[in-house]
């Protein structure tokens, strides 16, 4: 009798495993497109560095000229201390570097290229705020709407056949 209990008992255990399956944990969301890589941004030779990171997460940085007397023509990075994406609104907030910071609040298209890696593949399309501290710590601000293309980018495909 004790036998045909156990018996019953194991068979019953692993109906219900074929029925639930093994127990795996859930991956984390992953947007349905990978936005991230180098978009322009407002002077030739500036770029935004995009990331996007498991869950929405978004890291990156902007790279620009200085303007300043005391930076003039240097580069200076922005590194974002908070960036999100949800679905294809995207928004992120730069560190404030020499007296300047960015917070971009928009979404991300497709642009007029073909294929991924194409110029303009991806296009970032909203108002990029600007905030200035002068040597008083007196913020302003300044708006754009703006639109940033994706940059090229060399897939190490070997060249299209004429």
């Amino acid at each position: 009798m004790k036998l045909l209990l156990l018996l019953s008992t194991i068979l019953l255990s692993l109906n219900l495993l074929a029925q639930t399956g093994p127990q795996t944990p859930s991956a984390p969301a992953k947007p349905a497109e990978d936005y991230s890589g180098t978009y322009a941004f407002l002077q030739e030779g500036e770029f935004v560095q995009i990331n996007i990171e498991d869950e929405g997460k978004v890291t990156g940085y902007v790279s620009r000229f200085g303007d300043t007397e005391t930076d003039r023509g240097l580069f200076l990075d922005h590194f974002f201390k908070d960036g999100k994406l949800e679905g294809n609104k995207l928004s992120f907030t730069t560190k404030t570097v020499h007296g300047i910071g960015y917070d971009f609040k928009g979404t991300v298209e497709r642009g007029d290229g073909k294929k991924a890696g194409d110029e303009a593949y991806y296009i970032l399309k909203g108002t990029l705020i600007q905030t200035n501290i002068d040597t008083q710590q007196k913020a302003s601000t300044k708006s754009h709407e703006v639109a940033f293309k994706s940059f090229p980018q060399e897939l190490g495909d070997a060249p299209e056949k004429k």
